[in-house]
C-alpha cells in the first residue's frame, strides 16, 4: 500500500502539521499494468487521521486501472488515484 500524507511545515518554528492523508491499495495487475483503490481519511491532524484509519472514517474512494506501473513514476499513480476521487477539479 501506498500513504500519501500531505504534511505543513512552519517556516518560523519548523513544526510539521499533517493535514490530510489518502492511502492507495494494490488490488490487482501485472507486473507492468496495476489495478489500484484509492481512499482519504477524515481529519486534519495525525491524531485524528490515525484515528479515522482504525475506524475506516473514509471521506471519497475512487479507482484507477490499467496504470502503468513499471513506465510511470509513483505521482502518476497519486494524481489518477486523486482525480478518480474528484480532487484536482477548477472548485
Amino acid at each position: 500500500m501506498i500513504v500519501v500524507r500531505v504534511e505543513l511545515w512552519s517556516a518560523v518554528t519548523g513544526e510539521r502539521t499533517e493535514l490530510a492523508r489518502a492511502m492507495i491499495h494494490n488490488v490487482g495487475g501485472t507486473l507492468d499494468v496495476g489495478d489500484y483503490e484509492a481512499e482519504t481519511y477524515r481529519g486534519r491532524s495525525s491524531d485524528a487521521l490515525d484515528a479515522a484509519m482504525r475506524a475506516r472514517q473514509v471521506t471519497r474512494r475512487g479507482k484507477v486501472t490499467g496504470h502503468r506501473r513499471q513506465a510511470l513514476h509513483v505521482w502518476h499513480l497519486v494524481g489518477k488515484a486523486l482525480a478518480s476521487m474528484g480532487y484536482g477539479g477548477q472548485g
